[in-house]
């Protein structure tokens, strides 16, 4: 693919647009997490098990990757959510030296209790979107990270 051409105001507007998105986004994450009784990272690492476990658990590992955390942190804050008993933490059934976390019935039951209000702010959210917007727009956004992350790669090994 060739290279294209993009001009510096729209670059710029891309990424204050996000600092600006990320923002607000952060703070409908921190009143979610309020409304459990949690920090919004502990909210994130919840939905991120949420999105993960297909049945089995999700390892730390893969929590971290998914929210771009150390792991270290990941396994900080689940402890803390498990003291809540909003998560079970178990040994692996392949290795036992490794956790699977998956969220308990109380977390099941308090993130239900948000959904009608959480419907509703992503009806908000994505009011100008429809369906077919909103997939062309998540398949930009994912090229633009893809992007990003090569840049970013690109830019510690000074080859920029």
């Amino acid at each position: 693919m060739a290279e294209k051409e993009h001009s510096e105001r729209a670059v710029r507007d891309f990424f204050w647009n996000i600092v600006e998105l990320h923002s607000h986004l952060e703070e409908i994450h921190k009143g979610w997490g309020q409304m459990l009784g949690i920090s919004e990272p502990q909210w994130l690492i919840l939905m991120a098990i949420d999105e993960l476990d297909e049945g089995r658990g999700v390892s730390g590992i893969a929590v971290a990757n998914k929210l771009r955390i150390h792991p270290a942190f990941v396994t900080n804050q689940t402890k803390k959510l498990e003291s809540l008993e909003l998560l079970a933490r178990l040994p692996s059934p392949d290795d036992g030296r490794f956790l699977q976390m998956s969220l308990t019935e109380k977390a099941r039951a308090g993130i239900t209790a948000l959904s009608i209000t959480r419907t509703a702010v992503n009806s908000t959210i994505f009011a100008e979107l429809d369906e077919e917007s909103l997939r062309y727009l998540n398949q930009r956004l994912i090229s633009i990270a893809k992007n990003s992350r090569l840049a970013a790669q690109k830019l510690s090994l000074g080859i920029l």
